[in-house]
């Protein structure tokens, strides 16, 4: 044990400081004693930080608000002095040891043990969240093992002055990272966590904050998985042992009295919004991606050109560079390329709208049925009315929907859902959506073995329709199976749209993530490794998932990420990123024999990196998001037909950094018939004039979660989720 200072013990208020713990965020940590000889544990907040007069107010507002808060996983606050020359606040002590001193001194925690600790910390943060709060400072150092589980203290004090105010999802972070600590220790090793937990702990670390789940997700995935709970101490008998010294040493009774793990509370708190959140791995790579969005768009055609040589999908010369750093929008354009088009319209004009009891996590329309799924049940709504078709389902998709991962789909009169019930995860049903009636039920995802008998969990990531066939596509986690650095091992299961019977399944890490076209055989996997060239390739429904034709792309980034593929379809075209991520490329479905190939360039000169490309219902139009643009070429031969401005762009395209490339893929842009819809950096939706590039009308919701909406197209509607209120606004509104 430390004593804080070379002069011994010291005061701080009303308390003597006896030990220092440690380092935490914004403080040190000290085991101190009141004047009645009482333990408590005292933060001291750090010089720098006490001289910022902004933090010493939102500092006082947390303490007020914290004091009030209390839960089974939460250290209370007792005692504060905000004013005081150095600020300071107290918590309730608990005897135990800093997860970083347990796991440092003791190795990781057991699957058992780590199960305890994910799930304490995220009911202990759903607290917090739930009153509105953010904790800011979780990790090893803050989190508290105790015999009766674990302890975060329930006023965190984030170290830095200048930084963006923090989201719940900036704690899934914290929770992510300390329960891989406890699983690795400083290696951070992903490949150490258990099967169990290795889905929902790689999804807290995912780049994107709306890629996470939140705290009540977690703790209802845990949940729902029933696994038996350790059996005795949760913890091991060398930290416990170590746990009982330090109480000795300080005059205090160690936490608990060594018997069964923590019994959490029955149900997590529930907090009002949206649960766009996706269970995905996206460490290393997802940032990758995340570090390539930049710049406005200048596009140069090189018109129709030979087959693509073997092992090469789209070359890799550098991109094409404007005469000058931008110009200005009246200008004319040098090259002859259309200029872009600031996008500037009317509010939207709403059709209907309504308000649920639960908040939406999926919404899928057709011409006439909305399906409107939340996190406990599912309804359908007309799609003309919004009102209710049927009674509601037990069916619910708690993750919900984002840009990596889509439960829903519909064709041909019926909706498909990947759902949980109370009962049952990874169910496949399909409704009849005249009726909302269920067809058929099938399995799809939980544990199981490989093709060659290992174990692993089949995690779904999107379902789709192609004619008579249902295709359910995600990715295999588990020791082995898949890893941050090596490849990622994905499947494809077909089944029977008619009957849910499996027609055929295959896995492999060759297929990371998948498109399926809405006709046709030929579906298009992806896939890479840090590192190393991606792997395009088709895959033939016709022959039961047999590999066919491949394509070498070099910047293996765009291709890592499971979920929606950096691909699109149309007209027996596939429309793949290629080159070094500058080049949009079209190839034969058949035969990945190149049709045509566009690159881009930047006004600043920048490298560009372009976004998902996706097509509209006639195939005519292939949209590309790029930068903070949005391009518009012809799907026969390149051709540029116009360019939308999503977001004004810098000279030195620093704007753009987290622009429509990134923003833009898989649910975030969609089409009706003659209506381009995107959503852009500020959680706008856009109803762009697909004929033109501009905008008919703009939607915003400033009450809608810091996540954005949720929200599908169908027929000539589109319908947005917010909150509790479901919107349906149709194509042309003004």
């Amino acid at each position: 044990m430390t004593l804080p200072g070379s002069e011994g013990a010291r005061r701080v208020g009303p308390y003597t400081l006896v030990v220092r713990q440690g380092t935490v965020g914004g403080g040190e940590v000290f085991t101190a004693r009141s004047e009645a000889g009482s333990l408590v544990t005292v933060t001291v907040v750090r010089p720098e930080l006490a001289a910022d007069a902004g933090f010493r107010d939102r500092l006082r507002t947390a303490v007020e608000a914290a004091r009030t808060r209390s839960g089974a996983f939460l250290v209370p606050v007792v005692d504060a002095d905000v004013d005081a020359e150095v600020p300071w606040l107290a918590t309730a002590f608990a005897a135990g040891l800093s997860l970083r001193q347990a796991v440092d001194r003791h190795g990781p925690l057991s699957e058992p043990a780590l199960r305890v600790l994910a799930d304490g910390l995220a009911r202990a943060l759903a607290v917090l969240h739930a009153a509105g709060a953010v904790h800011g400072d979780v990790g090893p150092d803050s989190v508290l093992l105790t015999m009766d589980g674990p302890r975060i203290a329930a006023l965190g004090i984030p170290g830095a002055t200048a930084r963006p105010a923090l989201l719940p999802a900036d704690d899934m972070v914290g929770l992510g990272t300390a329960v891989l600590f406890a699983a690795s220790g400083d290696e951070l090793d992903a490949g150490a966590l258990p099967l169990s937990l290795y889905e929902v702990i790689e999804g807290c670390l995912y780049p994107e904050p709306a890629d996470r789940p939140t705290a009540e997700q977690l703790v209802d995935y845990l949940r729902r998985q029933n696994l038996p709970g350790p059996q005795g101490s949760w913890l091991p008998p060398a930290v416990t042992a170590d746990m009982a010294a330090e109480a000795a040493a300080l005059g205090s009774a160690p936490a608990g009295g060594g018997g069964p793990g923590p019994v959490p509370p029955a149900e997590p708190p529930v907090t009002p919004g949206l649960s766009r959140r996706k269970l995905v791995l996206g460490l290393a790579a997802g940032g990758a991606v995340l570090l390539g969005g930049v710049t406005a768009a200048v596009a140069r055609s090189s018109g129709d050109s030979s087959p693509a040589s073997k092992g090469a999908a789209g070359g890799s010369g550098s991109p094409a560079r404007p005469a000058s750093p931008s110009r200005p929008a009246s200008a004319p354009s040098p090259s002859g390329e259309p200029e872009p088009v600031v996008l500037d319209g009317p509010d939207a004009v709403k059709a209907w709208s309504g308000t649920g009891e639960h908040a939406p996590t999926c919404v899928e329309a057709s011409d006439t049925r909305v399906m409107v799924v939340t996190g406990t049940a599912t309804t359908f709504l007309d799609a003309s009315t919004g009102k209710s078709v049927g009674p509601s389902l037990s069916a619910s998709a708690t993750m919900g929907a984002g840009s990596l991962r889509h439960p829903a789909a519909y064709a041909d009169g019926v909706f498909y859902l990947l759902y949980d019930t109370p009962k049952e995860m990874g169910l496949l049903a399909a409704f009849d959506a005249a009726r909302g009636k269920s067809k058929w039920v099938a399995h799809v995802s939980g544990f199981g073995t490989t093709g060659d008998g290992r174990e692993a969990y089949f995690g779904s990531t999107f379902v789709a329709v192609a004619g008579d066939t249902v295709y359910v596509c995600g990715r295999l986690t588990g020791s082995g199976v898949s890893s941050v650095d090596g490849p990622t091992t994905g499947f494809i299961r077909a089944f029977d749209a008619a009957t849910g019977k499996t027609l055929w399944r295959t896995e492999g890490t060759d297929i990371n993530n998948v498109l399926v076209p809405p006709s046709g055989t030929s579906l298009l996997a992806t896939s890479a490794v840090p590192g190393k060239p991606a792997l395009v390739q088709m895959i033939n429904a016709g022959r039961k998932g047999a590999r066919g034709w491949k394509l070498s792309a070099p910047k293996s980034a765009y291709y890592f990420n499971t979920g929606w593929p950096l691909t699109c379809y149309a007209a027996g075209t596939f429309f793949i990123c290629g080159g070094r991520g500058e080049t949009l490329l079209a190839v034969d479905a058949a035969t990945g024999r190149e049709k045509w190939k566009q690159s881009f360039a930047a006004n600043s000169g920048d490298e560009v990196r372009i976004g998902t490309p996706f097509t509209g219902p006639d195939g005519t139009n292939v949209f590309v998001p790029v930068g903070s643009d949005l391009a518009a070429l012809s799907t026969a031969d390149g051709t540029v037909r116009w360019i939308a401005r999503l977001d004004g762009p810098s000279d030195m395209g620093t704007s753009n950094l987290f622009g429509a490339s990134v923003a833009l893929g898989g649910r975030d842009a969609q089409c009706s018939a003659d209506t381009v819809f995107v959503t852009d950096r500020a959680k706008t939706l856009w109803a762009i004039d697909a004929a033109t590039g501009r905008a008919r009308w703009k939607y915003h919701d400033p009450a809608q979660p810091d996540t954005g909406f949720v929200w599908a197209v169908g027929g000539d509607r589109v319908f947005i989720a917010s909150h509790l209120t479901l919107t349906a606004i149709d194509a042309h509104a003004r």
